[in-house]
C-alpha cells in the first residue's frame, strides 16, 4: 500500500473518533450545566474541556472569557478550531474523498453523507435550537461510519490502519479526559484514603461526587457498564481502573492499545519493529497494572507518562507507514 494511501486512511479515522470524542464531552458539559450549581463550577466545566483539546490559549485569545455558548459554538462549527465538530468531520470527509477507491461504496457514501448533513444541520442552527440532538446524532454517524467499515471492508492493510487511527485516536482522548476530570477534584490524586476531611469524603460533597463520577462514566457510555462491573456506589479508585485497565470496556485505555498493537501487526514491515515494541510494552503495562499501583505513584503522573507515549507511538507509525511530515 502507497503511504499517502496509508496516511488519507489512518487519519481519516482519526478525525471522525476525535468529532465523536468533541460531542460526547459537549454532551456531558451541556447535560450538567443543567443541573443546579455555582457560576464557578460552571466555568469550571467549560474551561476542562476546553484543556482536554489544548485549546484554552487560543480561545482566550478570540473570545476572552469563558461562556457556555461561545464555547460551543467554537467547538463545534468554529472553522478556525482544527478539534471543532465542524474541522473533524470535513477533514475526515476529504481524507475519504482521496482514497474513494480504496474505500467501500458504503464507507465513502457514509462519510459523505455526514458531512452533507452537518452542514445542513449547521444552517438550521440544530445545534443551538437543541444541542443534546445534535451530539446524538454525531455519535451516532461515528458508530455507523465504524460498523459500515466493519462490516463491508475487506480486512487487509486499509482496515488495519482505519482501526489503529482509530483506538489511538480514542486512547489519546480517554486518557485526556481523565486527566482533567481528576483535576477537577483536586491537583493530584492518590485514591480517596489520601483526602482529608475537607476533601470528597464529607457528606456535603456526596451528592456532587455523584454527579461529577456520573459525568466521566457517561461522557465514554460508561455509566451502565460500571454498575453492571462493579454493583456498588460510584468510587473514584473504580472509575479511574475501569477506564484504564478493563480490557473488556470498549473506550478504555487497555482496550484501545489492545486493538492498536493488534493491527499493528497485521500490517508490520522491516522497519516498524521498534514501534511494534513500542506499542507492546505499553500494552503490557496496562494488561499488567493494578490501579492501586497507579493511585500509589499519582494519577496525573501515569497519565502524563501515557499521553507522552501515545505521542510517541503517534511519531512512529507515521516515520513507519504514512507520509513523513515535511521539516
Amino acid at each position: 500500500m502507497l503511504s499517502r494511501t496509508a496516511d488519507h486512511l489512518f487519519w481519516m479515522a482519526r478525525y471522525m473518533e476525535r468529532a465523536e470524542n468533541t460531542a460526547r464531552m459537549l454532551d456531558v458539559n451541556y447535560q450538567t450545566s443543567l443541573l443546579p450549581q455555582s457560576a464557578d463550577a460552571a466555568v469550571n466545566g467549560w474551561k476542562g474541556l476546553l484543556s482536554i483539546s489544548e485549546l484554552s490559549p487560543d480561545y482566550a485569545s478570540r473570545y476572552g472569557e469563558i461562556d457556555a455558548r461561545r464555547v460551543m459554538d467554537y467547538m463545534v462549527s468554529d472553522e478556525r478550531n482544527p478539534s471543532s465538530i465542524y474541522s473533524c468531520l470535513m477533514a475526515a470527509r476529504e481524507n475519504a474523498r482521496a482514497v474513494r477507491g480504496t474505500l467501500t461504496t458504503e464507507v465513502w457514501e457514509t462519510q459523505n453523507q455526514t458531512w452533507l448533513e452537518f452542514q445542513r444541520m449547521l444552517r438550521h442552527k440544530t445545534f443551538q435550537k437543541d444541542p443534546g440532538e445534535g451530539f446524538e446524532w454525531v455519535k451516532f454517524r461515528s458508530h455507523l461510519s465504524r460498523g459500515v467499515t466493519v462490516g463491508t471492508m475487506l480486512q487487509d492493510e486499509a482496515f488495519h490502519f482505519l482501526r489503529i487511527g482509530s483506538f489511538l485516536e480514542r486512547a489519546d482522548n480517554t486518557a485526556r479526559m481523565l486527566d482533567v476530570k481528576f483535576h477537577a477534584v483536586e491537583s493530584e490524586f492518590f485514591g480517596t484514603g489520601s483526602m482529608g476531611t475537607n476533601g470528597n469524603g464529607n457528606g456535603k460533597d456526596q451528592e456532587y461526587d455523584f454527579y461529577h463520577w456520573s459525568a466521566i462514566l457517561r461522557s465514554v457510555s460508561g455509566f451502565e457498564v460500571y454498575r453492571k462491573a462493579y454493583r456498588n456506589v460510584i468510587k473514584p479508585e473504580k472509575v479511574a481502573e475501569l477506564l484504564i485497565l478493563r480490557a473488556d470496556m470498549p473506550r478504555s485505555l487497555a482496550a484501545c492499545m489492545d486493538e492498536v498493537v493488534n493491527n499493528l501487526r497485521q500490517v508490520a514491515n522491516e522497519q516498524s519493529s521498534d514501534t511494534l515494541r513500542r506499542a507492546g510494552r505499553l500494552q503490557a503495562d496496562l494488561r499488567f497494572g493494578r490501579i492501586d499501583e497507579i493511585l500509589a505513584t499519582g494519577l496525573h503522573a501515569f497519565l502524563t507518562q501515557f499521553l507522552e507515549r501515545v505521542g510517541t507511538l503517534g511519531v512512529g507509525i507515521s516515520r513507519d507507514f504514512l507520509v513523513p511530515v515535511a521539516a
